[in-house]
């Protein structure tokens, strides 16, 4: 009879614990957001004293890690709304989704169809075969000069005419933007006041007003950019809203499959990250060097300056950084740094290894050893990258010229030499940087200023 009290005792209990245990992962802030202590759900508070100091190293302005819905850290400002850069991409693609599934757009559709054309020299009859979808994947084709982009994205810019319709992948704002009028024509609505009447009033963000937007136009193209500002909690609600595949508590406010549709990489940058429906997919090391490593099905929101908002289905896990202005910011292995840190802390498994200098297996070199091994070396690394290897062959002479590709391709061309012991180059193109080198005479890591590894190599056999 005790024995059958005891079992009924401990089937009540786990009932209770899985009740609380789904109720945390389905847990959606209110009004304000829920804070936890850390400790008590499995968080270090030292280490995450770690990531808030990397955090504020590189510059970060704000910073939420929200665990199964509730705050375990926050850093800075949150409540402030700053311009958000091309984070903005993904906030429409959720709302192009919901128009997707009122049959308001078809992503089959050719753009000429929806009567989409710019200033001269205007698209021709092949450009305007461009379907939505392409767009969505930056896979259009179309390189017309547009609006609100950098100039070293006008100057990568390929050719006019020089793809066809969805057979290249280029991160082009004129797809962007033409999304924008696209979408505004579709539900004859401006995107930001649809924002606010679709997505965040139902969702309940605290500062979004639809004056947060505004429309960047310009001679270049007649599709304005549409910029947006936010503020670090909202975009945490936002990437809540896509971790719970569009779902906020009991209403579906973006479809569950365009969600999933929609975070599919399709394409893969050449720095490394995937591209599905203006969301960004792993890997996140490029194929260089270890950086982090979060599970499969991650995917996450990009803006220049620094501003990222990472979805981790895996984790029940959302991050969000931001950066204090649009032009520069932390670079994309400080980010994946800061995201390791995160994931550390929250004793997650399988991250990678840690990819800083301070854990490698020995000390740098010094500069005579570099002066002695490094003479006539190749380099190759990103073995594994997409459009790798890469090798940097350093002569004699103190010339050196970086290769990419089995064929070899020249990428730049430039010096190098050892100074204050480290590897200094000298490129044409991509610039200057000196490194301090780890090696075994066999393999060899590079890491910067910051003590990150930017390079897990070898050298090339003699």
């Amino acid at each position: 009879m005790k024995l059958c009290a005891l079992r009924l005792v401990a089937a009540v209990l786990c009932l209770l614990l899985a009740a609380q245990l789904a109720a945390a992962g389905d847990r959606f802030p209110g009004a304000a957001w829920e804070r936890v202590d850390p400790e008590t759900t499995g968080w270090s508070r030292d280490k995450l004293a770690k990531a808030e100091q990397w955090s504020q190293h590189i510059g970060s302005i704000a910073v939420m890690v929200v665990h199964r819905g509730a705050v375990v850290a926050e850093w800075g400002d949150t409540s402030a709304t700053t311009p958000l850069a091309s984070v903005r991409k993904s906030l429409l693609s959720a709302l192009i989704g919901i128009a997707v599934e009122r049959g308001e757009i078809r992503l089959w559709q050719p753009i000429g169809g929806l009567g989409i054309d710019d200033n001269e020299p205007s698209l021709t009859a092949e450009e305007k075969s461009a379907t939505v979808r392409d767009l969505l994947m930056a896979r259009s084709g179309i390189y017309h000069a547009t609006l609100y982009e950098t100039a070293a994205m006008a100057a990568q810019r390929p050719r006019r005419y020089s793809h066809k319709p969805g057979s290249f992948w280029y991160y082009n704002n004129w797809d962007f933007n033409a999304l924008g009028t696209i979408y505004e024509h579709a539900v004859r609505s401006s995107i930001f006041d649809a924002f606010e009447r679709e997505i965040a009033r139902p969702i309940g963000m605290q500062d979004y007003r639809p004056s947060d937007g505004e429309y960047f136009t310009g001679a270049s193209s007649v599709h304005p950019a549409y910029p947006i500002k936010m503020s670090a909690r909202d975009l945490a609600r936002f990437a809540l809203l896509y971790l719970h595949k569009g779902r906020w508590q009991d209403r579906q406010v973006v479809p569950a499959q365009w969600v999933e549709e929609s975070t599919q990489p399709y394409s893969r940058s050449e720095y490394g990250p995937g591209y599905g429906y203006l969301w960004w997919t792993g890997p996140f090391d490029g194929g260089f060097a270890p950086s982090v490593e979060p599970p499969q099905g991650t995917f996450f929101a990009q803006g220049a300056g620094g501003q990222y908002a990472f979805v981790i289905p895996g984790y029940d896990l959302v991050v969000v950084r931001r950066g204090p202005h649009v032009d520069g910011g932390a670079s994309y292995r400080e980010i994946g740094r800061l995201l390791w840190l995160v994931l550390d802390a929250g004793g997650f498994r399988d991250i990678g290894p840690d990819a800083s200098i301070a854990a490698a297996w020995t000390a740098p070199a010094t500069g005579e050893t570099l002066q002695r091994i490094l003479p006539g070396k190749t380099l190759i690394y990103g073995e594994t990258a997409s459009q790798g290897p890469y090798r940097i062959r350093l002569n004699a002479d103190g010339s050196a010229v970086v290769l990419r590709g089995r064929e070899l391709t020249e990428l730049d061309t430039g010096s190098w030499s050892v100074r204050d012991g480290q590897l200094c180059r000298a490129w044409k193109k991509l610039g200057s940087q000196c490194s301090a080198v780890i090696s075994d005479g066999a393999k060899i890591q590079l890491f910067d200023r910051a003590g990150l590894m930017t390079i897990d190599g070898r050298f090339a056999d003699d």
